[in-house]
């Protein structure tokens, strides 16, 4: 039986990567989604189309930036419209930028705040009132081992994540008898295109195959030499949305090779 028929969710930067993960294993859970995220507006309707085939559910796409506060807010409205309103949501979209902390632009920081923090906020803010309304919902907060330990050279990134793990706890604490959970997922290494593509121009630059370069770069963190992939992230947020995990709230859970156990 689908554990989530009925209810809608809203998945931020969900048409590549970790979000469309998640996204994909809501709608297999029953879900009807809104995604969101940049790419080839002909490769967004294939890939949108395809998931209501897929799964059976009802899926729309919309547009907007996240860095503004208003669209934010637009894109909950829209989303809660074409849906019948939003009892799942997922923060997911994300920016990163590495520089020194004395070289880093301040345009960079602050758009990494905007789009990794405060955007998180605005669209938390957004969706409570409806969520209170029903008496039931469920804020997933995709964050990073970053959440938890700093790395150097991203500033703003480890700043960002830092604050999301707050404001997950303050949320939680705020809905603790609403029916509402918020919870943070911290991902070490996922294994996604843009990762890949890290890889490769590491094997090419050093000579060596993929796979030796894959353990190169995973074990610069994590004791464990595996990659995470989207789709286990995706059915770990789906246990988070289900009612196996209705006491779990305020957790900063980890999902990362062993990376924050050192």
């Amino acid at each position: 039986m689908s554990t989530l028929h009925g209810h809608a969710a809203l998945v931020t930067g969900s048409t590549s990567g970790i979000g469309q993960g998640i996204a994909q294993a809501l709608a297999a859970h029953g879900a009807d989604i809104a995604i969101t995220g940049f790419g080839d507006p002909d490769e967004v309707e294939t890939h949108r189309a395809a998931m209501e085939v897929a799964f059976g559910t009802r899926v729309v796409y919309l547009a907007g930036d996240l860095t503004d506060p208003l669209q934010v807010t637009d894109l909950v409205v829209q989303a809660g419209a074409a849906l019948g309103g939003i009892d799942i949501l997922v923060n997911n979209a994300g920016v990163q930028h590495v520089a020194p902390i004395e070289l880093f632009p301040p345009d960079r920081w602050d758009t990494i705040i905007a789009l990794n923090l405060s955007a998180v906020f605005h669209a938390t803010r957004a969706v409570i009132p409806h969520m209170r309304e029903r008496g039931w919902g469920r804020i997933v907060n995709v964050v990073s081992a970053h959440g938890l330990v700093a790395s150097p050279n991203k500033a703003a990134y480890v700043s960002a994540k830092h604050g999301v793990i707050g404001l997950t706890k303050v949320a939680a604490l705020e809905l603790a008898n609403a029916g509402v959970t918020v919870n943070a997922i911290c991902p070490g290494w996922v294994l996604t295109p843009l990762v890949e593509a890290q890889i490769s121009d590491r094997a090419e630059a050093s000579g060596s195959s993929f796979e030796d370069e894959a353990v190169r770069l995973l074990s610069e963190k994590q004791p464990m030499h595996s990659f995470t992939t989207p789709e286990q992230i995706g059915e770990f947020a789906a246990f988070l949305c289900g009612d196996a995990a209705s006491t779990i709230t305020g957790a900063s859970l980890s999902i990362d090779g062993g990376w924050t156990a050192q």
